[in-house]
């Protein structure tokens, strides 16, 4: 398992592996939503987010998109889901940044328990204005922080 900086010739697969995660995390939100998230993650969020990827051999299985101290995405390959690529990527981010925080699908119970299990803690519920869906936004702070 190899973490590094994406690169342009990622992009493709970053889009692939998002897409397919995001089919079992987020059954829930419209083929026609996931279309445009797909087109705005690769014209607007991957150019200015800090993403890192995970390989095995050598193919893309992984990503984890920072920005700022939010993570704007992590989605593993769901062939790959469980053997330690989201962890690993996870505490990549945790060496790079001091504290985080991310916004979760109420109905996402695949992130949802992966955050959990990472140590996130809950900030607060909202409504995501896109979709009308509840979200709630999560932080993991320094360690031995408590909120």
């Amino acid at each position: 398992m190899i973490l590094r900086p994406h690169t342009a010739d990622d992009v493709s697969a970053i889009l692939d592996v998002w897409y397919r995660a995001s089919l079992i995390a987020h059954p829930f939100l419209s083929e026609e939503f996931l279309a445009s998230e797909r087109r705005e993650i690769e014209a607007e969020w991957l150019p200015i987010a800090e993403t890192t990827v995970c390989e095995i051999d050598g193919r893309v299985v992984g990503f984890l998109s920072l920005v700022g101290d939010e993570v704007g995405a992590i989605f593993v390959d769901p062939r790959h889901q469980r053997r330690g690529a989201g962890r690993a990527l996870m505490d990549h981010a945790r060496t790079v940044r001091n504290e985080l925080e991310v916004a979760v699908f109420e109905e996402n119970a695949i992130g949802r328990s992966f955050y959990d299990g990472y140590g996130f803690e809950f900030v607060e519920r909202r409504t995501n204005e896109e979709t009308g869906h509840p979200e709630l936004r999560l932080r993991l702070g320094t360690v031995g922080e408590r909120l």
